[in-house]
């Protein structure tokens, strides 16, 4: 969340930065602010109390050694009076700092100065575009048909099993998928990601933490009798490693990745779009996640997105990155980089990665912080980045690689699923 410092600062800046996430911001703002108020003058009022306390209550020994014990007494009632008021003005203030936070959370991150405002996926920016051209003939096949066709991927099955939304795959189709996951995450190791395998349930202070709750509870699955959340990225568990530490000058930055199957309700989903593997309940998604001091998270933002880049390319995939306007964005994040696959068969845009610079907005809700040169203890900047998400990348591999003959397998993928083609 926000720090309460920034909207001490500059107030109208806040409010000007998140109208660009189309986000009204003032009576949030100017809430806090009468609370941050209201909760300095309890202060105020509160040490002036214990001051006089101190004062006069040092007064008692000595007028009782005078033989004064009736104004002894009468400074003991006082002293009780302003206990009893100090106690008082301190559950007033947790009262106003509570609700400081329960109106901090409710105001989205600010995005950074390079996000154009726009009302959504139509507004956002074409920054690169690379990869093959993909001809098909006229008679390609979507994916789902051709997961029929060659009995790979069971759509019905999991619909038997639990519901719409949960594919069970099957022979070749399980070995890609395992394929790509230990592709992917052998290019992440390989770029200096140390691989962690996380809890895939998580509580509730984790999904604060990142800032999923309160958010987006309606699009996570609840498992309330133990009230934990089925994960909807791994960026949840994996960055909650590092929720109320302090890093020291040498443990920073971290650069983790791990796999995980990931949860969404993708309530209100429907329509031609999310058929077949392009919008799913259960999917798996291999995540890379970083920490970094301020000044060096832009450069890591920027390592990231190219890191994420040279994976589609060794797949040999038409691409292209968006960098997402105000409307488009998350709740979180204050600069986001999506990729997005180019499905033949289907003649549409499938997305693929988000890559994002929460700055510190995450690190304030988790209390991550760092210790930098000379000892202070300052707010971290948290990154992350799906490195890949699977489903529609396996869409995408399928139309874009079938012929007559079968589904031709990347060579890169080769060595991982010990087989050139699907027939």
């Amino acid at each position: 969340m926000l720090t309460l410092k920034t909207l001490r600062d500059d107030p109208q800046a806040v409010i000007d930065k998140l109208k660009i996430k189309n986000f009204d911001a003032r009576p949030i703002v100017d809430k806090v602010l009468e609370l941050d108020a209201l909760r300095r003058r309890l202060q105020t009022e509160s040490d002036a109390l214990l001051a006089e306390q101190k004062q006069i209550s040092a007064q008692v020994g000595s007028l009782m050694k005078q033989g004064l014990k009736d104004k002894a007494e009468e400074i003991k009632a006082k002293v009780a009076g302003m206990k009893a008021r100090t106690a008082e003005l301190l559950a007033r203030m947790d009262e106003a700092a509570a609700d400081m936070e329960n109106n901090l959370v409710l105001m989205p991150n600010l995005p950074c100065g390079l996000i154009k405002p726009g009302k959504g996926a139509e507004d956002n920016e074409i920054v690169k575009m690379g990869g093959p051209e993909v001809n098909l003939p006229e008679n390609a096949l979507p994916h789902w048909e051709l997961a029929k066709k060659y009995d790979i991927i069971d759509f019905d099955l999991g619909v038997k099993i639990t519901g719409a939304g949960f594919p069970v795959y099957k022979g070749k189709g399980a070995k890609l998928q395992r394929a790509l996951i230990n592709f992917f995450l052998d290019c992440n190791t390989a770029a200096g990601y140390k691989e962690v395998e996380p809890p895939v349930v998580v509580n509730k202070e984790s999904g604060f933490g990142t800032g999923q709750l309160p958010d987006k509870e309606g699009q996570m699955y609840h498992a309330e009798v133990d009230d934990f959340y089925l994960v909807p990225t791994a960026e949840v568990p994996v960055t909650n490693i590092f929720r109320d530490v302090i890093l020291a000058a040498d443990q920073i930055p971290q650069r983790l990745t791990a796999y995980t199957p990931c949860f969404r309700r993708e309530a209100g989903s429907y329509g031609k779009d999310v058929r077949g593997l392009n919008r799913l309940h259960q999917f798996d998604k291999v995540e890379i996640v970083r920490v970094e001091k301020p000044e060096d998270s832009y450069a890591a933002l920027d390592d990231m997105v190219a890191h994420v880049e040279g994976i589609v390319n060794k797949l040999g995939l038409k691409y292209r990155i968006l960098r997402l306007c105000g409307g488009d964005m998350s709740f979180t994040s204050a600069i986001t980089y999506d990729f997005e696959l180019w499905s033949a068969a289907q003649q549409r845009w499938l997305e693929i990665s988000s890559v994002s610079n929460f700055e510190t907005y995450q690190a304030n809700r988790l209390h991550l912080r760092y210790r930098d040169e000379e000892g202070r203890t300052q707010l971290a900047h948290t990154l992350n980045g799906s490195s890949l998400a699977l489903p529609r990348v396996v869409a995408a591999l399928l139309e874009d690689n079938q012929t007559p003959d079968g589904i031709i397998i990347p060579e890169i993928l080769r060595p991982y699923t010990g087989f050139e083609k699907i027939d």
